[in-house]
């Protein structure tokens, strides 16, 4: 039994993801408006990544993912850094998750009754379109110029780090494109990774990825590989999740994931939140408990989810021994 599925069945059938991360960060008080976004915090605010992870780990989340999505050996060198510099920043990412995990759970320990799973800790690889910044990752449309081996040559070594930095799971955040999902997997195999990974792609119809490119046909990639333990959508709005998990039990046998966003819409261009078009946070742990029906194995949120949100869903998903 691997370790996914393991902490799905001591989690009762459905584990919990964590949320929004850049979201916490700025109730915390850190500034995020920067091409590294959460990254950001990673150089000078590091404190304050494992306070996001700490509360995430008490509202219940059995899945904490680092504060990697935005944070690319390249985007670091463009700050003036080194190469040993970008890289130690991105095993700190890690670093950060796991000793806020391990805290935690020596906590929970103490207590005569606990109450939490001990979490995994998940490295989180964002898209070449999260890198750029500039919206591509919404469109998932990278340009004639960009190529299979491209996106490889651009993960390699940031997938190396991270995997080598000693985390439970590799999650591919956000994959808007079947080229990009093909390239992944051929990476792991090339690579030998050894850490299981999860791959989620990014829907603005839930019907078809961010590209237009359909499910199945990505789906079809993902079924091929070993490596690849969980596929699901993040950073999708709610109101699809539901539909998109059975075109996925039609299309995988493998383990399901899905974290959507709070319902509010990121407009890529102008970066900013415009607000929920049907659904609030009010119904979002709701709307989790037909997700976990419907046949997810992990079900946590994204951008604009907080700690409550999970909290909630943590409680409406496990019952009785919930938080």
């Amino acid at each position: 039994m691997g370790a996914v599925e393991e902490l799905v069945a001591r989690a009762g059938g459905c584990a919990v993801i964590d949320g929004g991360f850049a979201t916490q960060l700025e109730a915390l008080g850190a500034d995020i408006n920067d091409p590294l976004w959460s990254a950001a915090c990673l150089i000078a605010r590091s404190h304050l990544v494992k306070e996001v992870h700490m509360q995430y780990l008490e509202a219940g989340a059995d899945v904490i993912i680092s504060s990697s999505y935005q944070a690319t050996i390249p985007g670091f060198l463009a700050r003036g850094m080194s190469l040993d510099e970008a890289e130690d920043l991105l095993r700190t990412s890690v670093k950060l998750a796991l000793e806020a995990r391990d805290e935690f759970w020596k906590s929970t320990l103490r207590k005569s009754k606990p109450i939490y799973n001990r979490a995994l800790v998940a490295a989180s690889i964002g898209s070449y379109g999260a890198y750029l910044a500039d919206g591509s990752e919404y469109s998932g449309s990278y340009g004639a110029d960009i190529t299979i081996e491209k996106l490889k040559d651009f993960h390699r070594r940031r997938l190396q780090v991270l995997a080598g930095a000693g985390p439970d799971l590799i999650a591919f955040e956000a994959i808007p494109n079947k080229m990009e999902a093909q390239a992944l997997v051929e990476l792991l195999d090339e690579e030998n990774i050894q850490v299981p990974s999860w791959i989620c792609f990014s829907s603005v119809d839930g019907k078809h990825l961010c590209s237009g490119e359909s499910f199945a046909d990505c789906l079809q990639i993902l079924n091929a590989s070993e490596k690849v333990a969980v596929v699901g959508v993040n950073c999708t709005p709610p109101q699809f999740i539901e539909g998109i998990i059975g075109e996925f039990r039609k299309q995988t046998k493998k383990a399901i994931a899905v974290y959507p966003n709070s319902g509010e819409v990121w407009d890529g261009r102008a970066k900013r939140w415009l607000p929920a078009e049907c659904l609030g946070h009010k119904s979002f742990d709701a709307l989790a408990k037909r997700w976990q029906e419907a046949g997810a194995s992990l079900i946590g949120g994204c951008c604009r989810t907080t700690p409550s949100t999970i909290r909630a869903v943590s409680k409406v998903l496990k019952g009785r021994t919930g938080h």
